[in-house]
């Protein structure tokens, strides 16, 4: 990622512009009024103190290069300089300071293994300005050599501890966006499975129901007609989830959901579900939970009622009475509480038990239910079978 991000070129304000041009010419002065060979020292220093300042890329000049072509110039003229030590001195603490901020800038943000390559040149060109000033001495200082280049480290040492520092918080942040993004496409493929199952179960109930019962042309046509509306939604389903796949920074600050996972559509998934399955399904919902749950709780309130419910219909084909409950808890008023309760016991004469594998059902709702501070438990109720879920709404915003 910080590969692709490099390789952009990014605006430059005019601000910045102006800012980074007064400060080259700033530099450069003093150099009108010193001997011609004062440029070799001053004209590298105002490279690298405008080097850090702008942002990288520009066009076609990457960072890595600014640090390999200013490095490599400010160890050429460190190699060859014989002009006043007077000038060295004088444009000596520009020059190392701005090569090590745009050291930090160069640990920080050169990709792959690049980075040791360009770090080294600029490093090593920080360090060794300060040989100007004694290198061609006659004879050559050689103590003071060694003071100014353990003097210059320091800064030079800041600026890549620095660096590698901003690069580690860079690593990890892109680290855990691939994560969210990760999680962000499982979410989608388990919502795709759970609500494209639902449809797909109904519509098989239905072929199968068809298969034993003498034709009606008008229950036919009713027939047809749910197994097209169940067809659509399963598609739409199927469209939402490729839409969020393929722009999945579009509502980067939402969840990433197929937006089927309110509180106020449980109305439409019971009716649905009681038309399909011919049972009588009752919902009793209270009044207001649409604004008073935050979102995240309305999603696994819809996930539980929709997970049990393709279980009624998996499982329970002799099911006759079906009961949904979605209200809050009486002894506890700041959690909301969902039961699903059936009297269809195990199994049934449709053959849906020959179909093996599927989703993870309860053990991934127990999950998503714990996830927000609740509990969900299911078992026997009577003669049927019940699904309890409690779930707190506060600890779920």
């Amino acid at each position: 990622m910080r590969g692709a991000s490099v390789s952009r070129s990014r605006p430059v304000s005019r601000f910045r512009v102006f800012v980074c041009g007064a400060t080259v010419v700033a530099i450069l002065l003093p150099a009108l009024l010193a001997p011609p060979s004062a440029l070799l020292v001053a004209v590298p220093a105002a490279l690298a103190v405008a080097a850090p300042m702008l942002p990288w890329p520009l066009g076609r000049v990457s960072l890595a290069r600014t640090g390999l072509g200013l490095g490599a110039v400010s160890l050429a003229v460190t190699a060859g300089y014989t002009g006043m030590r007077e000038a060295a001195l004088l444009w000596l603490p520009f020059e190392v300071c701005g090569l090590a901020v745009l050291l930090g800038r160069v640990v920080r943000g050169v990709p792959g293994r690049r980075v040791a390559v360009v770090a080294a040149v600029t490093g090593a060109a920080a360090v060794l300005v300060p040989l100007r000033v004694t290198l061609w001495a006659g004879p050559p200082d050689w103590r003071l050599s060694l003071v100014l280049v353990v003097t210059a480290m320091f800064p030079v040492t800041l600026a890549a501890a620095v660096g590698l520092y901003l690069r580690a918080l860079d690593t990890q942040r892109e680290r855990a966006v691939a994560e969210a993004r990760r999680e962000q496409r499982l979410e989608l493929a388990r919502d795709l499975h759970d609500f494209v199952a639902h449809e797909l179960t109904g519509i098989l109930l239905e072929v199968q129901a068809a298969q034993v019962q003498a034709y009606d042309p008008e229950e036919n046509k009713a027939l047809l007609a749910r197994l097209e509306e169940a067809s659509l939604r399963a598609l739409e389903s199927m469209d939402e989830t490729l839409r969020a796949l393929r722009d999945p920074d579009a509502h980067a600050d939402e969840p990433a959901t197929l937006r089927r996972d309110r509180v106020d559509e449980l109305p439409a998934l019971v009716e649905r579900f009681r038309g399909a399955a011919t049972k009588h399904a009752v919902l009793e919902l209270e009044d207001g939970l649409a604004d008073l749950l935050p979102r995240q709780v309305q999603r696994t309130v819809y996930r539980v009622v929709l997970e049990s419910l393709t279980n009624v219909r998996r499982h329970a084909a002799k099911a006759t009475e079906v009961t949904v409950s979605v209200r809050r808890a009486a002894e506890d008023r700041d959690a909301v509480e969902v039961t699903v309760t059936d009297d269809g016991g195990r199994g049934g004469l449709l053959r849906l038990d020959r179909r093996r594998g599927g989703g993870t059902g309860l053990v991934e709702l127990a999950a998503r239910v714990e996830a927000l501070g609740g509990t969900l438990t299911a078992g026997p109720q009577g003669k049927g079978w019940r699904v309890r879920a409690r779930i707190p709404i506060r600890d779920g915003g």
